[in-house]
């Protein structure tokens, strides 16, 4: 038997496998293969949310690992250390105009493959997924029961919003919060969590000006509202 017919693939399909989905989809819209180029955006998001998923199981085994093995106060160091550099982006975010910044956060919302819901009022953008894409979906799964069983962090704390058996994947959230207050005096936005996390929606909100941000975003981490910048 010769080689040619041991061959499972095409020279042409090896080529084409090896070749970003979204340059395929681009290459079928100019050719006018319509069909084509839906069936590859499908595709191109299957890929995505395979490793979407799987990057969120990985971090949360890896959390819960150091969860059990070291406590609390590990949990926290591991994630604020991973995070700090938010102190550098919150400069790069705020010195975009303010509509960009709703837009760009946005964005990373669909990163997670889910819908949202963007309102905006008088004083703030509120982003909303219907479910999250990430922790909620984590719950949804039923990941912190067997035969996953993550962590649930079982003590009230700033990192659990000063809530019981909090799903240790969520506890990330707060430190989006705690970071940039912590070294700005503001956050990039704010996270309003409900009474049950991850089985109904978190809020996101930005508000147009900073120092109307309600000073109860700050007390349940243990800190104080800056003064407003024009008292200074």
């Amino acid at each position: 038997m010769s080689d040619k017919e041991n061959r499972i693939f095409t020279e042409s399909e090896l080529k084409e496998m090896g070749i970003e989905t979204v340059n395929l989809i681009q290459q079928a819209i100019d050719a006018g293969e319509y069909e084509k180029a839906k069936k590859l955006t499908r595709r191109m998001h299957r890929e995505f949310f395979s490793q979407h998923d799987s990057y969120i199981n990985w971090v949360t085994s890896l959390l819960s690992y150091i969860y059990r093995h070291n406590g609390d106060n590990a949990v926290y160091e591991a994630i604020y250390e991973s995070f700090e550099q938010l102190a550098t982006l919150a400069d790069a975010y705020r010195g975009q105009e303010l509509g960009r910044q709703v837009q760009m956060l946005a964005a990373g919302f669909r990163g997670h493959l889910i819908p949202l819901d963007v309102q905006e009022d008088d004083e703030k953008f509120t982003l909303t997924m219907p479910l999250c894409g990430s922790g909620g979906r984590l719950i949804e799964a039923k990941s912190y029961e067997p035969p996953k069983s993550f962590a649930k962090i079982e003590d009230p704390q700033k990192m659990t919003f000063n809530k019981r058996d909090f799903p240790i994947y969520c506890a990330h959230c707060s430190l989006q919060d705690i970071i940039p207050m912590e070294k700005t005096g503001y956050p990039l936005w704010v996270i309003d969590i409900p009474e049950k996390v991850g089985e109904q929606p978190c809020k996101f909100h930005i508000y147009k000006d900073p120092d109307k941000i309600p000073a109860r975003f700050y007390v349940r981490y243990g800190l104080k509202k800056p003064a407003p910048k024009s008292a200074g």
